[in-house]
């Protein structure tokens, strides 16, 4: 069994983020993500960037970027410049898309739009010559020499690793193309092992029918966690998140994979009250649909003890990366603050000695 990798998350502008990374890598976190949502926080690589400035070990994500708002070869050239700065410590974190697309009108990009990104953005990873898509106009240009094709001239391979690109997954085609495109995926299904054996094993059988080694594949999951001795509390304090995620389950208004009667009711519950407005927040509509019996099924609340034996569970099932979606920042600081070091003095070193 692989040791476990330990990933917390930030937000927020680029000072903030930094400080953030600081303190998570002082607390011996492995990697922290940051969102990337233009209009609800600063920019994710100009926070990446100045991370890595203060940071010497701890790994540094999107969490995560979409196919939309940025050119592949933009994407491409941002995560690697953070790669550079950092001197290898940079994962390119990605998915359909979320609160980014909705604050400019739009819904997620399709899976086929993901699938053609991904090839076009490891491609250029890799410092290859990326076609040029057909309808392109330099020619009106009448230029003496032109590109016959693109490609990040700065990049050389072999002076780091490629930067891994890391799938934020839910559903069963972007679980599919993931597998066949990405370095790593990062399941977004909750913290029941039913639903996380579905996505492992679509996953590898993907990856396997595409002529690939399964075990090539790096899984992590997203798994909301809080630690507090009152479940109840708890789940007060990773509402926001749990809410957030449970979403990703029944985007489109009916839930993906395994779900129990419970999962159901409220993930759809959860599809048809949500307000994009109070995106990530406690309190919110969404929120409110949350109850107690679906909380323990897809999160993790209470004490350190129950969070540890969970997490372990679910390392044993072959994930080898896990981003703790804890207390919400909204709440109150002192309870985040407990809650945060309780998982970091009881939790994480239970799992990791689980792993090992």
């Amino acid at each position: 069994m692989a040791a476990i990798e330990l990933w917390t998350n930030g937000a927020g502008m680029p000072s903030a983020f930094a400080q953030r990374a600081q303190h998570a890598e002082a607390d011996g976190w492995d990697g922290i993500t940051i969102v990337d949502s233009q209009n609800l926080s600063g920019d994710c690589y100009v926070g990446l960037a100045v991370a890595a400035g203060v940071t010497t070990r701890i790994r540094l994500g999107t969490g995560v970027t979409n196919p939309f708002t940025r050119h592949a070869a933009v994407t491409a050239s941002a995560i690697a410049t953070v790669h550079a700065v950092s001197e290898g410590r940079a994962t390119l974190g990605i998915g359909r898309g979320d609160s980014a697309l909705a604050h400019l009108g739009h819904a997620p990009a399709s899976p086929e739009v993901l699938a053609g990104y991904l090839e076009q953005l490891q491609g250029y990873l890799r410092g290859d010559a990326v076609p040029f898509r057909a309808g392109g106009d330099l020619h009106r240009l009448g230029l003496a020499q032109q590109p016959a094709g693109s490609r990040i001239q700065w990049i050389r391979p072999g002076r780091y690793p490629k930067v891994p690109v890391d799938v934020a997954a839910t559903g069963p085609k972007v679980i599919q193309i993931a597998a066949r495109l990405a370095d790593q995926i990062t399941f977004a299904v909750g913290a029941d092992p039913k639903r996380l054996r579905w996505a492992i094993h679509l996953a590898r059988s993907a990856r396997a029918a595409a002529g690939l080694d399964p075990g090539g594949l790096g899984l992590g999951a997203y798994v909301n966690v809080v630690v507090h001795d009152d479940p109840e509390q708890a789940r007060r304090l990773g509402e926001a998140g749990l809410s957030l995620f449970a979403r990703f389950g029944a985007m489109h208004g009916t839930p993906t994979g395994p779900t129990s009667e419970t999962e159901r009711q409220v993930m759809q519950g959860i599809h048809d009250a949500y307000d994009m407005t109070t995106h990530n927040r406690s309190g919110s509509a969404q929120a409110a649909v949350i109850t107690g019996e679906f909380a323990r099924e897809y999160g993790i609340f209470g004490p350190a003890d129950y969070c540890a034996e969970r997490l372990a569970g679910l390392v044993a099932l072959g994930l080898t990366r896990l981003v703790i979606v804890g207390p919400s920042r909204d709440g109150e600081r002192a309870e985040i603050d407990r809650a945060e070091a309780q998982f970091l003095e009881a939790v994480a070193p239970a799992v990791r000695k689980a792993s090992s």
